[in-house]
């Protein structure tokens, strides 16, 4: 299988730089082969496969250097049929439109086994403004169709200039990850798991929540069935497939099908799956029907202090909903990172590994989520 990755962006906004980091930090640039389709442009150095329009120069780091300058995909062909690589960086112009390399990549006609593996776009913080209302629908294709969108040059920018340029790509792109911390912060393989989805805050929390909410369900399953818990035993003197518990004011009735789950909170233990704050009675057996997740990307900095100010505020659940789990990691303004974990009734923050940009995420029942944007505002 060959993984092909296309880096685009505007002349100028540091692709090269990019794909040298990554050949340097991140990948086996021997099992790489880099083609900068010039769409049309001659090659600076001539090679063996010129016939075929593939004219081939190798680096530094031992990755082979491909100009296309005829036919794409047949070009293309030509390149997985002789290297075989396990990956080939596409570098295309940088007036190229994103979308006509990816078509040209998913229609390449070769018996290698390919797979386009991630479509990244590399754009200058301070330009993109300026590119989206001077170049229009070359910039803006390339925004619309990046699954990783890495601005460069954030180093020196200001807060405002920054968020303008994730204002512009958020307003045609709403779902690509965006890389906002500086380069030299990060490491290459950061950079590449970031591109290749390796991490989902999101789906991490979630599925966090997700096993904690099964592990309830089975603990309490084997509670009502007198499953080797000694101390919590019961004779079922009543017909075996319904079980009525009285618990203070509140009556939950035990179906037992397995795709209906009511829960069960005798012997004073503390439910931890947030059902406390719903309807008594649920008809939902995954978490993700029940628990409900909010958060965003940043690049504003926070404090410490700032940090266990909000975590504490969390514990308001008339203010915030029933929050379960948060977990974080943004800058902190002096070039180190933070990390933050919740729990009810338990957090900390702490330092932490730079991250490709700021992110937040909350899990929870019946979530306010504007109150929570008020809180997390910076």
């Amino acid at each position: 299988m060959t993984k092909i990755d296309i880096f685009s962006g505007f002349l100028g906004a540091g692709k090269t730089t990019l794909i040298k980091k990554l050949l340097k930090e991140a990948l086996d640039a021997s099992k790489v082969v880099l083609i900068e389709n010039e769409f049309g442009e001659i090659g600076i150095d001539g090679g063996f496969l010129k016939e075929a329009g593939v004219e081939i120069k190798e680096m530094n780091s031992g990755c082979i250097c491909c100009s296309l300058v005829g036919d794409f995909g047949s070009s293309l062909k030509e390149v997985i049929e002789t290297y075989h690589p396990e990956r080939i960086l596409i570098e295309p112009s940088g007036v190229g439109k994103l979308s006509d390399v990816m078509k040209a990549v998913q229609n390449v006609d070769t018996d290698a086994e390919v797979e386009l593996n991630s479509a990244v776009v590399v754009v200058d913080a301070n330009k993109c403004k300026m590119y989206a209302k001077n170049f229009g629908e070359f910039f803006l294709n390339q925004i619309e169709h990046a699954g990783t969108i890495i601005l460069s040059r954030t180093a020196d920018i200001s807060e405002s200039k920054l968020n303008t340029a994730i204002e512009i790509i958020r307003e045609h792109n709403d779902k690509a990850t965006v890389i906002t911390t500086p380069w030299d912060e990060l490491d290459g393989k950061k950079i590449l798991e970031t591109i290749e989805n390796a991490k989902d805050l999101e789906a991490e929390l979630m599925a966090e929540v997700a096993k904690l909410h099964d592990e309830h369900h089975h603990h309490h399953d084997h509670d009502e069935h007198g499953h080797d818990h000694d101390e919590h035993e019961h004779h079922h003197d009543h017909d075996e497939h319904e079980h009525h518990h009285d618990h203070d004011e509140h009556e939950h009735h035990h179906d037992h099908d397995h795709d209906e789950h009511h829960h069960d909170h005798d012997h004073g233990e503390e439910c931890t799956c947030g059902c406390h704050d719903h309807d008594h009675e649920h008809h939902h057996h995954h978490a993700d029907d029940i628990f409900a997740s909010w958060g965003f990307e940043t690049p504003a900095a926070y404090t410490k202090a700032e940090l266990e100010h909000i975590l504490e505020e969390l514990e308001d659940e008339k203010k915030y909903g029933s929050i379960l789990r948060a977990k974080g990691m943004v800058p902190a303004g002096d070039g180190t990172w933070l990390n933050f974990d919740y729990v009810p009734g338990e957090s900390n923050v702490r330092t932490g590994a730079a991250e490709v940009t700021g992110k937040i995420c909350v899990i929870g029942a019946q979530l306010n989520e504007e109150n929570l944007k008020t809180l997390f505002n910076k």
